[in-house]
């Protein structure tokens, strides 16, 4: 028997098996038209070929859109696809219908109205299919096409926001009404406040109460932000902020969960009154919450949400010019800060202080002086001065704070410290210049701090006199701007709540701190009643009432005589300065805690956030609690401004020292960040110790700060920069030698840091290790090195005398002109590529130092050396006018030596020569260059 394939016919009077040949269909749909092939295959019963007929309407539609009429019979084709029988293929189809809407949005003048008429029904319709899987292809076409704006506003509101509506009916489908719930909240962002006000906002809050299904509320949760985000403050506050605490308070751990994750979101859309009044004990609820997941969520949000709470004005973060001294603010700038309001220390000098506003020592009370860190943040009216950080009077404009009286002399720390004073009555001019020159004395500020020396306090309270009627009124009445009557309320229904979970560890613990709190409310409220008291008695002092609420801060690089009283003892203290405070062994855990103390935002939060560090928290919230502190350690840093920085060195240094390299990886990739916010004082003290730190510790960490080098050294004092030059050459060094791509960064940062140092300092320090990388073993790293050589010689060359520049040069030409490595040599010819293409040397001086080198290459042994010898030559050099003039004397050897090239005998060298490839890059050279990796 014979077997013969591609017979058309069977024949019984043979023994012929005829089997029809798969060359036969494709001549047949050939002969077939593009709508002919589609109607054969779309009525085939072959499920495959529907499928192929929905994966090609988008290629049948390309060969037809030149007739109107063919395009219209396709997509009425395409409707009656979308009633297959079959799930797979109507989900192929709709993969498709984003491709097709987009091509008929670009050829709307050959098919008017097609999407709107043809495509859009099917995409509604396909919303409540039976099929899970064409419910997902829809939803997701749907979106695409809302990204897009291929859906017109007009049939946005009259065809698909009726259908989603119509879904979360109350008997509709559960997965229908929860997919639907999910699409209305996504597509809110995309279709505008108008909409989502009119059309999707009644039915949100609607399904934000729906009793019977959690998975509803929990879409509601999840994606209560982006509503929020677009409808605005007043409909969040008015219509969403209720649902949110309903959400809050479910049943339902999951629901709870969601609304933890999302509160930042929340937090933006509203005002500051309700953030701090309303939505910060909603979080601390969350915080407290009986499940874990709940704690674990709410803490990786605690951060972001003490964010929202941020104020340019307290944050500290303004431009200012550098190398511009505070002293050289015109007048004009400075009413212009103040009518601003904005918190920027301004420098006045002592001539420039009205004679009625200056202060003189006997009017300083000393009681004033020992004023607590509330002081610090407490709220002052609009009549204050600012006095600036260089001198060691500061006066900050603070904007929305609260006041604050904590006058238990055994319950300070020192910080800063408010005193209101006025000059004494019938004070002549010359007197108060007298005094003015004494108070800015250097001596005050400069020497070697003095003893603290016990105070009488019978002496006082002679000097005090009885208070009058004129005096009382200007006594700020004080309240805890921390924990108010309000907050105690609160305190105590949170406790009512937990107590039921008492048996919970976490419970428990949260009850305890809860009722601390409590009880330092109550205590606050006893200290604050004498406080009022005894400053009614001193306001009758002379000099009391003409210069309210001026607040004396300590520069953080000055320490004040004063710097150090902690209380009036008989045992004499030493003043130290603000880094010293932190770690002082004298204080007492109230003293501390009141230390943290600030008004930015509510004590409560900062106080979860800084717990965030506690031990026990990995275990019983989340092991990865610490890394979710340090992550958002500047945001909180920032919101705090570098005035409170205080409450947070602690935490810092604890999260520096944390045994996770991940914890320490973070805080290394965000401490040029951190720089940045606390500025170069603070950095110096604070930031400077643990960035060294970090450059000992493993290589994950070290890359952190290798990334940012430049971003943090600038911030640096030129002295303090210096050090470092002495410690880059240990980067050199890594644990793993085959992590090339530290050294590729490396290279990456020291061109960066040219700029940072003096020719002296890149000669000395910088190029060694320039050249190091220049040899390294991996191209990657090599490519980078040779732009930072090329940058160093520019640099060194404008200098002034160039002598650098020309030995590094000639080092270049010993080092890698004539190594005896070929790719040494390969090198060479790189570096003076990227010096000729960026213009590094006047081309004067590089024909007279480097070209007579590159040009011996010619000769080489090596066919690597020469191909990329011709391409400098050829696509690089030859470019430049210098050499273009007839009367360039260096034409003629380059020339000449071209020529010798093109007439060598490797064929990729002769191409070279001869030709002029377009490609002209380095990188581009390097990478067609036959060079290994390693």
């Amino acid at each position: 028997m014979s077997l013969i394939v591609g017979v058309d016919d069977y024949s019984s009077e043979s023994d012929v098996i005829i089997i029809p040949s798969a060359l036969d269909f494709v001549s047949q749909d050939e002969m077939l038209t593009p709508l002919g092939r589609l109607d054969k295959y779309a009525a085939s019963e072959n499920v495959f070929n529907r499928q192929m007929v929905a994966r090609s309407l988008l290629d049948t539609l390309r060969e037809v859109c030149d007739d109107e009429r063919d395009c219209i019979a396709v997509l009425e084709r395409i409707n009656r696809l979308a009633d297959d029988s079959e799930p797979t293929v109507r989900a192929e189809l709709m993969e498709q219908v984003p491709h097709i809407a987009l091509f008929c949005q670009e050829n709307r003048p050959s098919i008017p109205y097609a999407f709107s008429k043809y495509l859009l029904p099917i995409v509604v319709r396909y919303l409540a299919d039976q099929n899970n899987q064409v419910r997902k292809t829809s939803q997701a076409a749907l979106l695409a096409l809302l990204e897009q704006e291929l859906i017109e506003r007009f049939d946005v509101e009259t065809r698909v926001c009726p259908v989603l509506i119509e879904l979360t009916a109350p008997d509709s489908n559960d997965d229908v009404k929860t997919e639907a719930v999910a699409i209305m909240c996504k597509m809110a962002p995309m279709v505008g406040k108008d909409i989502t006000e009119r059309l999707i906002l009644p039915r949100f809050c609607e399904m934000c109460c729906d009793c019977r299904m959690f998975h509803v509320r929990k879409v509601c949760a999840a994606n209560f932000g982006d509503i929020c985000s677009v409808v605005g403050q007043q409909a969040t506050e008015e219509m969403l902020l209720p649902r949110f605490f309903q959400l809050c308070s479910d049943n339902v751990w999951g629901v709870r969960k969601a609304c933890a994750e999302c509160f930042m979101a929340v937090s933006c859309a509203t005002c500051q009154e309700i953030r701090r009044t309303k939505l910060s004990a909603l979080f601390i609820n969350l915080i407290s919450d009986p499940s874990r997941w709940v704690r674990q969520a709410a803490f990786q949000s605690l951060g972001p949400f003490i964010s929202t709470f941020a104020n340019p004005s307290s944050s500290g973060q303004y431009f200012k010019e550098e190398n511009k001294s505070s002293e050289d603010v015109s007048v004009e700038d400075k009413n212009r800060i103040r009518n601003q309001d904005v918190l920027e220390d301004v420098q006045i000098r002592p001539e420039d202080v009205p004679s009625d506003l200056r202060v003189t020592n006997s009017s300083i009370n000393l009681e004033n002086l020992l004023e607590g860190p509330a002081s610090e943040t407490s709220r002052k009216p609009p009549g204050e001065i600012s006095v600036p950080a260089d001198s060691s009077l500061l006066c900050t404009l603070s904007s929305e704070l609260h006041q604050e009286a904590a006058s238990n002399e055994n319950d300070r720390k020192p910080g800063h410290y408010k005193s209101t004073f006025r000059p004494e009555p019938g004070t002549s001019s010359q007197d108060s210049a007298l005094l003015d020159q004494e108070l800015y004395n250097s001596f005050h500020f400069w020497r070697t701090p003095l003893p603290e020396i016990d105070l009488d306090t019978e002496l006082e309270q002679d000097s005090g006199k009885s208070p009058s009627p004129e005096a009382a009124p200007e006594v700020p009445v004080s309240c805890s701007p921390n924990i108010t009557m309000a907050t105690r309320r609160e305190l105590e229904e949170m406790i009512e709540n937990l107590e039921p979970h008492i048996d919970d560890p976490d419970v428990k613990a949260q009850v305890e701190v809860l009722s601390a709190a409590l009880r330092a409310s109550c205590l606050d409220a006893h200290e604050e009643t004498g406080s009022v008291e005894k400053r009614s008695d001193l306001q009758d002092e002379p000099g009391i009432n003409e210069l309210p609420n001026c607040k004396l801060t300590q520069d953080d690089s000055v320490p004040l005589i004063c710097d150090a009283v902690e209380g009036v003892d008989s045992t004499p203290h030493y003043a130290h300065d603000d880094s010293d405070m932190s770690t002082s062994s004298g204080f007492s855990p109230e003293e501390e805690r009141r230390a943290k103390v600030q008004d930015v935002v509510p004590q409560a939060l900062l106080d979860q956030y800084l717990s965030m560090t506690d031990p026990s928290r990995a275990q019983t919230v989340d092991t990865e609690i610490a890394k979710h502190c340090a992550y958002s350690l500047p945001g909180v840093a920032l919101t705090l401004g570098r005035q409170n920085w205080h409450c947070l060195r602690e935490t810092y240094e604890t999260l520096a020292s944390d045994m996770q390299w991940k914890v320490r990886r973070t805080l290394a990739f965000s401490i040029h960040e951190l720089a940045v916010i606390l500025g170069d004082q603070l950095t110096a003290a604070d930031l400077v110790p643990i960035f060294n730190g970090f450059l000992k510790d493993l290589d994950e960490v070290r890359i952190g700060v290798l990334k940012h080098l430049h971003d943090f050294l600038k911030l640096l004092h030129i002295d303090k920069r210096r050090e470092y030059l002495y410690q880059l050459q240990e980067f050199l060094v890594t644990d793993n030698s085959r992590n090339w791509r530290f050294r590729a960064e490396l290279a990456e940062q020291l061109t960066l840091l040219l700029e940072l140092y003096s020719p002296r300092d890149v000669y000395d320090y910088l190029r060694p290790i320039a050249l190091s990388l220049c040899a390294d073993k991996v191209s990657s790293v090599r490519w980078i090195s040779y732009k930072l050589v090329s940058e160093m010689v520019k640099k060194l060359h404008m200098a002034t005398p160039p002598t650098f520049g020309v030995d590094l040069i000639n080092e270049l030409v010993e080092n890698f002109g004539r190594c005896p490595k070929w790719s040494g040599r390969q090198a060479f010819v790189f570096v003076c590529q990227t010096v000729i293409e960026d213009d590094c040397l006047p081309m004067e001086q590089f024909a007279v130092h480097l070209m007579p080198h590159l040009l011996t290459l010619a000769n080489d042994r090596v066919p690597n050396v020469r191909v990329l010898l011709a391409k400098t030559l050829r696509q690089t050099l030859l470019e430049k006018e210098y050499f273009l003039a007839s009367a360039s004397c260096y034409q003629e050897a380059v020339e000449q030596t071209i020529m010798a090239l093109q007439m060598d005998q490797d064929s990729d060298v002769k191409y070279f020569a001869s030709t002029h490839p377009a490609t002209t890059k380095v990188s581009q050279d390097a990478a067609s260059t036959a060079s290994s990796t390693y």
